[in-house]
């Protein structure tokens, strides 16, 4: 289900499926391999390179290797596909499905010299076998019903959300130990869309907002929550999250109605999450 503003309609940029797109593969643990009529599922094999360029670590001896080496500098033979799912526990969990479509060619040690650290890193994590790159022809993502195109030049230029390696962890310790803190956001929302639900849970926290969703019986509704200015590390989210509660309804103590949080065992300098 789509996201519902929290006042009026909000238009996301152009580029908001490139940024999908390069967070799904850069936080995937795992994607499928589409040769021909065969496919494979890759786990912690791949990794993305700053332009976007997709590695895959693949034994050249092994069968899919062999046809990795069959597809080699044909465009368009190779297809990608990953799934993003919400990283905490909830219904309808698919978040948006990626695809990409590409010219498989041998890895080339020099385009080391245009990574960074972390993707250097990131390209040591890998098994040792052989590297292929992926050059993206065409990338789609599916969200929902909306399918989009996503133009090979955006998708290049645009970087992963800056929360999203990050996102999963801060979620799941917002959840766990800071029900409070949810319950007080949950009163930014027209109380007409929560008036049915049986629980609100937050299900995604990006650069621009939070999202939370409304489960009721029937269905659910996700609200995004925005932020007042775009957060880019973890100490702006302490920030963003402090003005979205400065804003709220504070919450009356007592038992939360979504039930209790486990105390939260972190140092203040540590947890993102403000005290409420």
């Amino acid at each position: 289900m789509a996201e519902a503003a929290l006042a009026g309609i909000r238009v996301l940029p152009t580029d908001h499926h490139a940024v999908i797109s390069r967070s799904a593969l850069s936080t995937a643990t795992s994607l499928r391999l589409r040769l021909g009529d065969t496919a494979i599922d890759l786990v912690q094999s791949h990794a993305l390179l700053p332009d976007g360029t997709v590695i895959l670590a693949v034994d050249a001896m092994s069968p899919t290797g062999g046809l990795l080496v069959a597809a080699r500098g044909r465009r368009g033979e190779v297809q990608l596909d990953v799934t993003q799912l919400v990283p905490v526990a909830v219904r309808s969990r698919v978040r948006a499905r990626v695809r990409v479509t590409g010219t498989a060619h041998r890895f080339d040690p020099a385009n080391l010299e245009s990574c960074d650290a972390d993707t250097v890193l990131s390209l040591l994590d890998l098994p040792p076998v052989a590297l292929w790159t992926v050059e993206p022809v065409e990338v789609t993502v599916t969200s929902g019903d909306d399918e989009a195109l996503v133009c090979t030049s955006a998708y290049r230029a645009t970087c992963p959300d800056p929360l999203a390696t990050v996102e999963a962890t801060h979620l799941q310790h917002l959840i766990r130990h800071h029900r409070d803190a949810v319950d007080q956001l949950t009163t930014l929302i027209n109380p007409e869309l929560t008036a049915k639900a049986t629980r609100v849970v937050p299900v995604a926290v990006d650069a621009d907002g939070m999202v939370l969703r409304a489960e009721a019986p029937d269905g659910h509704l996700d609200v995004r929550l925005p932020f007042a200015r775009r957060v880019t590390s973890s100490a702006d989210l302490t920030a963003g999250l402090r003005d979205l509660l400065a804003k709220a309804t504070p919450h009356q103590s007592g038992c939360s109605p979504h039930g209790t949080a486990a105390p939260c065992g972190l140092p203040a300098a540590e947890c993102a999450i403000p005290s409420v």
